[in-house]
């Protein structure tokens, strides 16, 4: 960090963090972006892995959510079509729950809320012949299928990130806030880099407070702040078992408890079951996912699946504790999935430095949030608000010709025949046009290194340490790819080595030590 002050100051390397920063480089503003972790490395490597208007808060009445949501999707599948991709739900029902009627109202209104370009209408279907008979226990006879997109969580964050640092945002992970305070129209922070111990100082026109879970934390203890606003920790948890069903559809499974949770083809191999909503207390890194959490989901599966769910069957359990605005609301279930942005501009008249704090959003908001916190920020700072540029700028490796993943896929293929066909798919899919750089001119197996483990080769685990901020085997094998759920046993250990020996980062012995567990 040569520049000692920026315009923008921002504390969290999650979704809505690192999309402001990508939105504020690209309008010319200097931008300082500090990580504790790993980026995504909490609440948005933790989540559904869905863009999604989000059905059910239909119910809640929070039709601009939704309709923000659905609109968004579109925009990211036309930005990130490598990392994100459409999906087919299968909704049964049964007496007994919501009225068909009353579903099908919803449906209605989720496929007409906003603009619709890529995605197929919601429908009515019977079961059979609609192939998801063969999964569902044979009483259930008739449901809906409807349209959402998956997205890859945490690689969504590093791309919004990469296309920060490209536009000249600095970022950097593993640093954390230990103080700041106002200095008239600057914060003066001090920072502290902790694989090295080294400490910054550096001043900043404005701050943000993205720090998802913290955010409270943050404005208390760091900044010495009393906030205007209360924020809510609901832990949400999720379970991947080996694959219950063939087919590229996925459920949506009603309860009793009017709650629903999500069955997805996961990992080609795996199931991802999700997810919980329970409130939270303590410090958010320590969330974990309990008894109690794993036989809910499993008894959410057994009561419409024919294939049986026990906790035995768990490969991995995670949580995320989610930063929601306190609305108040009676349950965890029904506070608002929406955005508050809190403008703190300091003294009235006094001309001091803007604090924006960050509290609750879902991750396919975070563009329109990054957006509106501009222009909250912008304002702040007397400065003009350029026009939005986001939602039509690819995210790195999104230039696919016409957003057609399938057409590039199959030509990239084709011009690298010497890389077997799962391993051809998986890169396309991580990188998208960026793959090139990752093979970086290889014309056969060989030229890629060594197999570290699960298809991970030595130039995939170096164009990560080099362009993608990974610096721990737990960063690549769990958040840059998911290739922990396919590696044998050894490789976080065997990479671990191989990043010391790129020579780039020190990795920490502790994180090291976590890796290997």
């Amino acid at each position: 960090m040569t520049d000692p002050q920026f315009d923008l100051l921002i504390v969290g390397g999650g979704i809505n963090g690192a999309g402001i920063a990508r939105d504020a480089a690209g309008r010319g503003l200097s931008v300082l972006l500090v990580e504790q972790d790993d980026l995504a490395s909490h609440t948005s490597s933790a989540s559904t892995k869905l863009i999604h208007g989000g059905l059910r808060y239909l119910e809640h009445y929070e039709f601009r959510l939704v309709r923000e949501a659905l609109a968004e999707r579109e925009r990211l599948l036309g930005i990130a079509p490598h990392i994100i991709w459409p999906l087919e739900f299968v909704l049964p029902h049964a007496p007994g729950q919501r009225p068909a009627w009353l579903i099908r109202a919803g449906l209605f209104l989720y496929d007409h809320l906003a603009r619709r370009e890529r995605l197929p209408a919601s429908r009515a279907i019977r079961f059979p012949p609609h192939p998801a008979a063969a999964v569902l226990r044979p009483e259930y006879r008739r449901g809906f299928t409807y349209a959402d997109c998956w997205v890859e969580d945490s690689r969504l964050v590093v791309l919004n990130a990469m296309d920060a640092a490209a536009r000249g945002a600095v970022v950097r992970t593993r640093t954390r806030l230990c103080a700041a305070r106002r200095d008239g129209a600057l914060w003066q922070a001090a920072l502290e880099d902790r694989t090295t111990g080294t400490r910054h100082n550096i001043a900043a026109r404005a701050l943000v407070n993205a720090a998802g879970p913290w955010v409270g934390e943050v404005l208390s203890a760091k900044l010495g702040q009393n906030g205007t606003r209360n924020v809510r920790l609901v832990q949400g948890s999720h379970i991947i078992v080996p694959r219950l069903h063939d087919g590229a559809f996925a459920f949506l499974l009603q309860n009793p408890d009017r709650r629903i949770v999500f069955v997805i083809p996961y990992e080609q191999r795996f199931s991802l079951i999700g997810t919980t909503d329970i409130p939270y207390e303590g410090d958010p890194a320590a969330a974990a996912i309990g008894k109690e959490e794993i036989s809910y989901l499993c008894d959410s599966v057994n009561r419409w699946l024919r294939a049986r769910v026990a906790p035995g069957d768990v490969v991995r359990g995670y949580s995320g504790v989610r930063p929601l605005y306190d609305d108040h609301a009676a349950s965890a279930s029904a506070v608002t999935r929406d955005y508050v942005l809190d403008l703190d501009a300091g003294v009235p008249g006094a001309g001091e430095a803007p604090l924006l704090s960050v509290y609750g959003g879902k991750i396919t908001t975070y563009r329109r949030l990054a957006e509106h916190a501009l222009a909250k920020l912008l304002a702040a700072l007397g400065r003009p608000i350029p026009p939005g540029w986001t939602a039509t700028a690819p995210l790195p490796g999104g230039d696919l010709p016409g957003a057609d993943f399938a057409a590039w896929s199959a030509d990239f293929a084709a011009r690298h025949a010497f890389l077997p066909a799962p391993l051809a798919r998986r890169l396309a899919r991580a990188y998208g046009t960026r793959v090139e750089q990752v093979l970086d001119g290889a014309r056969n197996l060989a030229a890629l290194g060594a197999d570290l483990g699960g298809g991970l080769t030595e130039a995939e685990a170096t164009y990560l340490v080099r362009h993608e901020f990974a610096a721990t085997a737990e960063d690549i094998l769990w958040r840059r790819s998911k290739l922990a759920l396919h590696a044998p046993a050894g490789t976080a250990e065997l990479l671990t080595r191989f990043i010391r020996n790129l020579g780039r980062f020190r990795v920490p012995d502790t994180v090291a030590a976590g890796d290997r567990a």
